[in-house]
């Protein structure tokens, strides 16, 4: 497991572990604890099942076992429940992914890197 608890110095060594060939293996990563320069090789299943409002973060995630090196197929799935908040992240994603393209193409101008009242209240259905 590799999360938040895990100290910064010892991260290395669970990446080194996880990374050999022994089979059949699982890590549990908080989005938050590998957001940095981790690569997960030796995993080409992601499930991902927590979203996060910031579509990059999890492309960052996905990036981290699709890596040079690679040498198996990459599978990622995410889980995402009917009528939750999930669910209004999701829609949040699409939208802020469809302005941030919008933005790169030069056909749309707006900060797309915080979240705006109007997204809050989407997402608490207010």
């Amino acid at each position: 497991m590799l999360s938040g608890a895990v100290p910064v110095k010892d991260r290395m060594e669970v990446v080194k572990n996880f990374n050999r060939e022994r089979g059949n293996q699982v890590l549990l990563l908080s989005l938050t604890a590998g957001g940095v320069g981790l690569n997960l090789t030796g995993g080409n299943h992601l499930f991902l099942i927590d979203l996060h409002w910031n579509p990059q973060l999890e492309s960052q995630a996905f990036d981290r076992i699709y890596r040079v090196g690679q040498k198996k197929p990459v599978y990622i799935y995410k889980f995402i429940c009917q009528e939750t908040i999930e669910e209004r992240i999701k829609v949040l994603q699409d939208k802020k992914l469809s302005l941030a393209a919008g933005v790169l193409c030069g056909t749309m101008q707006r900060n797309v890197s915080k979240l705006t009242l109007e997204d809050l209240k989407s997402l608490f259905s207010m």
